[in-house]
């Protein structure tokens, strides 16, 4: 995330959403009775966009670590194969944030920000010229995505050019606005430069650019490239890129606007200017409407940091987001950035490498509120890859520049249960459990290939058994893969129709079959 670590004491915690059901069972090794699960394609929710992860702030240096590694990782992040035993390789990512940096690794220790894996380079020299060959590690991974199948790219910032800011650093000073509106324009023609001029080296076409991120929050103690900024100014600056993405014909859309918390596209949470985004930014009585602007993706994004425990304030954020959007037409909500952080009402606790189960199952639910109770139509990870010692990694490494071991988490395969499977353009459809099923979340899914997708999470210690059934018919060649414990999104055995499934005791299982035609 892009919070400083004393953030990491804060604590708002887990919704565990719709189908979410209470009563107990027996012991693990004996489940109850098979439950059906009952799949209805008639009735649909959203559009699924992407699932992606960012490339802040390891991969400026794992991008140029010994080849065989480097592509180790990126297989696990972006792979859509699978080994001859049929596990997958990677979970099939089909969104890549890029950060554009702001130029804070020029200036080393001057630039106040004491990690220097969190500095960034910047496209932008000091005469006004650009660099091409800068952020070479981070371009690495833009082609090794594309070239791995990932169709999105997004280019996003933390923090203007050091050149552009009023302080000349990457972050702000006492909690001031760190971009003077005179320099709106220079920064939007700065990152329709950096979307071309990058596209031009790496051959990969960014589909959208992100000008702002977690702007509620101070971004003024050094703890990496960041600003807050009011709402009228997120406003003036996506103004100014829709004119220069206009003037430049690239197929890039703005996408607005990272809030910190999903409670502030509802509510200003005590940050007069800077929450209600929604409403300032799609109700068109508003001086801060952009919602006619061409360029303008139309769905509104947002963080899911702290808001993701206890249940009753998650339950009422996440219905309440959906209940605003359903008041705008055709606006849509994009989840851009998660990662466990603070103690989640006792929970879990972000402190810590999240390489267990236990972080996987609290991740997939987290998924699962966010798609089913916000009808989120996007689903994005903080860091790809972490060197740190909190739950905010898909995949662990050494702190070391130019070479270092790698761990992948049980977390990246819980998101791959969803990214893997639901592919872009695949549409949410109902399912639902009787009553007395204990401890399963479950969602599912129509690609556009008319496969169905169905996402089971057992949130208990034991077992349960269930029979999948269509609303009219049975679902055809069922695939079975499963995250526990000892697995990591392994394939069983394909049962016969009809056939009761197993879903062992907190794991999350993903059922991949046809629909009838």
């Amino acid at each position: 995330m892009h919070l400083s670590f004393h953030w990491l004491t804060r604590s708002i915690g887990l919704f565990i959403g719709s189908y979410f059901l209470t009563t107990s069972t027996g012991c693990q090794g004996q489940p109850q009775a098979p439950a059906t699960l009952v799949v209805n394609p008639a009735q649909t929710f959203q559009r699924i966009d992407h699932f992606g992860a960012s490339d802040a702030w390891s991969c400026q240096f794992v991008g140029q670590w010994p080849d065989a590694k480097r592509n180790a990782i990126a297989d696990l992040l972006f792979s859509r194969d699978t080994l001859t035993n049929g596990n997958p390789i990677g979970i099939g990512l089909s969104i890549w944030r890029f950060n554009v940096g702001a130029g804070t690794t020029e200036q080393g220790s001057a630039s106040g920000i004491r990690d220097e894996w969190r500095r960034a380079e910047s496209f932008l020299n000091t005469d006004g010229t650009y660099d091409w060959n800068k952020q070479a590690g981070q371009r690495w991974f833009l082609q090794a995505a594309k070239r791995r199948g990932v169709a999105s790219f997004l280019a996003f910032t933390n923090s203007p050019p050091v050149q552009y800011t009023i302080n000349g650093k990457g972050f702000a000073t006492n909690k001031i606005p760190n971009l003077a509106p005179d320099r709106y324009d220079q920064f939007a023609r700065f990152l329709t430069d950096v979307t071309t001029g990058v596209g031009a080296k790496t051959g990969v076409t960014f589909n959208y650019i992100s000008p702002v991120n977690e702007p509620q929050w101070d971004w003024s103690d050094g703890g990496q490239e960041g600003t807050p900024f009011y709402n009228k100014q997120i406003a003036g600056i996506t103004r100014s890129l829709s004119k220069q993405l206009q003037t430049s014909q690239l197929p890039a859309k703005t996408s607005i606007a990272e809030a910190g918390q999903l409670d502030f596209l509802v509510g200003d949470n005590k940050k007069p200017g800077q929450g209600q985004q929604i409403q300032s930014f799609f109700d068109k009585a508003s001086p801060d409407y952009v919602g006619d602007l061409p360029t303008l993706v139309r769905a509104v994004s947002a963080h899911s940091y702290f808001t993701t425990s206890p249940y009753a304030k998650a339950a009422e954020t996440r219905q309440q987001i959906r209940k605003t959007l359903n008041g705008v037409a055709d606006l849509g909500y994009w989840m851009s950035e998660y990662c466990i952080l603070g103690d989640n009402d006792g929970e879990i606790n972000g402190s810590g490498k999240g390489l267990g189960i236990d972080p996987a199952v609290y991740v997939a639910k987290v998924i699962h509120n966010d798609l089913v109770n916000a009808n989120a139509s996007a689903w994005h990870w903080w860091l790809a890859i972490s060197p740190y010692d909190y739950k905010d990694g898909l995949i662990y490494i050494d702190k070391n520049k130019t070479d270092g071991a790698y761990q992948p988490s049980k977390m990246l395969w819980a998101l791959g249960n969803y990214s893997r499977f639901i592919r872009p353009g695949a549409v949410r459809i109902d399912a639902t459990l009787p009553q007395n099923t204990s401890n399963l979340l479950v969602s599912a899914y129509q690609n556009t290939d008319r496969k169905l997708v169905i996402v089971v999470i057992n949130t208990g210690t034991d077992s349960q058994l269930i029979t999948p059934v269509l609303a009219s018919g049975q679902p055809a060649n069922l695939a079975m893969y499963t995250t526990s414990a000892t697995t990591n999104l392994s394939p069983s055995a394909r049962p016969k129709p009809g056939t009761p499934l197993t879903i062992l005791g907190r794991s999350i299982v993903t059922l991949v079959g046809d629909l009838p035609k």
